[in-house]
């Protein structure tokens, strides 16, 4: 109501400086590749422009300074207890990090919200961006032969950041989940995890459980994944998401065979197949897509509407597309 009664609206508050600024967030703490998915679909709503590539030019350029798992020693619950999220939009704020001019829900900018917080020195959970626990965010992006329109990682803890593996491909994740369970894979292979893209999930469900039995059988950092749909906040270990474009619309993940030599470095952000661009070319009119379940009905039509992940994976053409604001009253 208040925000009512001083004209604030969400599209004051919601801009390409505040995007930004929650980008930096998600880095600084080693938060959830999701926000690669989700930032810009928020900013297709407002009518920015601000992709998966723009996410993560910031990941890679702010420190990651909040020791948090599950890279790190700490929880959410830890962090709330030294003040929240604003100790750690205080550390950024105080290192330059942040846009101070972007307006907040209390009619305050936030660089005047910050004046009334105080760092704790007292504690290791989140450190000054002077001292990081590295230079960079711990999610970067990809690009490459293999993900043209690119490809997203948590590195947060991580200390192995180069991966190079012939690939083992599974159509979806209950075939990938099965070979894990059964131990039907080898150390060193790149599990491909394809088909559960935005279009050809549809809905680019997480790939959580498949990531969970790996680690519970110990091999979490002996092998690398990758797939079209997404992993969860909780994933550790070399899991590449949002690779685009998707097998649905036969992006090279889908064109990719058994022993295909796969290499992932999160250092240069670049991940590729050993493969030229004629032999993809040759195989992808051999391409044929993989008829999901979801042929009629809700989830049908929104397959036929959905966009590429590095845009938000939207189902409209937002903001820009507007003609009329209907919060004009």
């Amino acid at each position: 109501m208040k925000c009512i009664a001083l004209g604030i609206r969400p599209r004051d508050v919601v801009t390409r400086k505040s995007l930004e600024n929650a980008a930096r967030i998600v880095a600084a703490s080693g938060g959830s590749t999701n926000a690669g998915l989700h930032l810009p679909a928020i900013a297709n709503e407002i009518g920015v422009d601000f992709d998966l590539e723009d996410v993560t030019k910031i990941f890679r350029e702010t420190p990651y300074i909040a020791d948090l798992k599950p890279g790190g020693r700490y929880v959410a619950k830890d962090m709330y207890e030294i003040g929240g999220v604003q100790v750690l939009m205080k550390a950024l704020f105080d290192g330059g990090y942040l846009h101070g001019d972007c307006i907040t829900v209390t009619g305050e900018t936030i660089a005047e919200q910050m004046e009334q917080v105080t760092f704790p020195s007292d504690q290791d959970i989140i450190r000054p961006t002077s001292s990081p626990l590295s230079p960079t965010g711990g999610v970067v992006g990809l690009k490459g032969n293999l993900a043209p329109e690119g490809a997203i990682v948590k590195i947060a803890g991580m200390t192995q950041l180069k991966f190079t593996g012939p690939a083992r491909v599974f159509e979806c994740e209950e075939d990938a989940f099965a070979a894990v369970e059964k131990r039907s894979y080898k150390e060193g292979e790149v599990l491909v995890i394809r088909n559960e893209g935005p279009k050809g999930g549809p809905g680019m469900r997480e790939m959580l459980a498949t990531t969970a039995a790996l680690y519970g059988q110990g091999m979490g950092d002996k092998v690398a994944l990758i797939t079209d749909g997404r992993f969860s906040g909780a994933t550790r270990g070399f899991c590449i998401g949002h690779v685009g474009p998707e097998a649905a619309v036969a992006g090279p993940i889908g064109l990719l065979k058994d022993g295909d030599m796969i290499t992932i470095d999160a250092e240069g952000g670049s991940i590729s197949v050993e493969l030229t661009d004629e032999e993809l070319e040759s195989r992808r009119k051999d391409w044929k897509p993989r008829k999901h379940d979801f042929q009629s009905g809700a989830i049908w039509r929104y397959a036929q509407t959905v966009g590429p992940a590095y845009a938000g994976a939207v189902t409209h053409p937002g903001g820009k597309a507007e003609t009329h604001v209907f919060a004009d009253i």
